[in-house]
């Protein structure tokens, strides 16, 4: 379809330049990790000579040439409940956009209401990849959904799409292991990474800490979305009950959600002090207060990967993660894994406290460096079987011009 030979080479050999057709759902003008890593791996699929066209619902149709290549909105209606969600749900007009752009590669993130697009690529004979970003048992569980139904639903749902596409990619271990449970033999490993650049300890700033937190006080950071499946109320519990020990310590949160009224309403009538900022859409004052934090907060019990954990580790911040999720695979030994309640949260923030603070930052820093966006562009082009070319001036993904 695009047999192009440009003017790079890998190992000496022209590269076929392939036109990668992503599609995602769940990816509002508010979300963070989801959008992020589409954007970054959009970038260096394209730095490493091939042709990413994205596909995503909005409010309207749109179609524009972006640095992570053309991005094509649809019209999706909003999810209800979910905070600014929309989805892909006019499946002709979406089969016909595909029929259109008639793509070497299909990369899907969403096995729910786009699993369908498994079976399209199948009829037209082009190789499919579905990303698994969240559990599909652990995101039931979080609805509360019971551990037994739950697993046998997401086993059902695993099978169907393993076996419609040609392959699954799985961002960690803990992800992996709910397609290894059935069997699935197409599950391939790539992790997502970090901006190694824009997100470094030296955004720390000494003026922003004090606009939320005294010099004796422990600063408390959450970078999550406001949604069930993120479990927000845990940091407010894990707040609260170090506030029981005597440990003088502040919340501030950076997201929005359907939660926030209700997590609002729990801080003022507990009295708690929580500062909640809403969607913080400039990076960089994201990237200072998580660099500026003591100990950052992530409870969410189906995470797979968590970008917003990674960067708040490569700006040199330690992080209490949840033991049921991928997190404590990607933090290591620069981080603390707890139970899903307040008073194991509230241990793990107490246990990184007690560590020396250049010790911990420079071991948080130190772990954010083994996952760069290149590795992870590497990763996905190697499921895709496509071949990564270095441009004469490359420009890695997250990395200066």
């Amino acid at each position: 379809m695009n047999a192009l030979s440009g003017p790079g080479e890998a190992h000496g050999a022209p590269v076929r330049s392939l036109r990668i057709v992503r599609l995602a759902n769940f990816v509002a003008p508010a979300s963070g990790g989801l959008r992020t890593a589409l954007r970054e791996l959009g970038k260096g699929f394209r730095a490493a000579g091939h042709e990413p066209l994205l596909v995503v619902p909005g409010e309207r149709h749109t179609d524009q040439d972006t640095e992570q290549g053309r991005v094509i909105t649809l019209p999706g209606p909003l999810l209800p409940g979910t905070g600014g969600y929309r989805v892909l749900t006019d499946k002709r007009r979406v089969a016909g956009l595909l029929e259109e752009l008639a793509p070497d590669r299909l990369e899907v993130s969403d096995r729910t209401t786009l699993r369908w697009t498994g079976r399209w690529a199948r009829r037209a004979r082009v190789p499919s990849v579905m990303v698994s970003h969240e559990t599909a048992d652990g995101v039931l569980r979080t609805w509360g959904v019971p551990e037994g139904l739950s697993r046998r639903a997401a086993d059902a749902l695993n099978v169907r799409t393993a076996h419609v596409y040609s392959k699954v990619v799985c961002t960690t271990e803990f992800a992996e292991r709910e397609f290894v449970r059935i069997g699935a033999r197409n599950v391939v490993r790539a992790p997502l990474g970090v901006d190694l650049t824009a997100r470094h300890p030296a955004l720390r700033s000494a003026a922003l800490r004090a606009r939320y937190a005294r010099v004796d006080v422990t600063l408390l950071v959450m970078c999550s979305r406001l949604s069930v499946e993120k479990r927000p109320g845990t940091a407010l519990d894990a707040l609260e009950a170090l506030r029981r020990r005597g440990v003088p310590a502040v919340l501030v949160v950076a997201g929005d959600g359907p939660l926030r009224a209700r997590l609002e309403q729990r801080a003022r009538d507990g009295g708690l002090p929580v500062t909640f900022l809403g969607h913080v859409s400039d990076s960089g004052l994201l990237g200072a207060l998580q660099a500026s934090a003591d100990v950052c907060l992530a409870p969410g019990p189906a995470e797979t990967f968590g970008l917003a954990a990674l960067e708040a580790l490569a700006c040199g911040t330690p992080l209490a993660v949840s033991a049921s999720s991928a997190l404590p695979e990607v933090v290591g030994s620069a981080g603390a894994s707890a139970a899903d309640h307040g008073e194991a949260f509230a241990d793990a923030v107490t246990a990184l406290l007690d560590r020396p603070g250049p010790e911990r930052r420079e071991a948080a820093r130190a772990r954010a460096e083994c996952f760069g966006w290149q590795t992870a562009v590497e990763a996905f082009l190697a499921a895709h079987e496509a071949a990564v070319r270095t441009p004469r001036n490359p420009v890695l993904p997250g990395g200066p011009a």
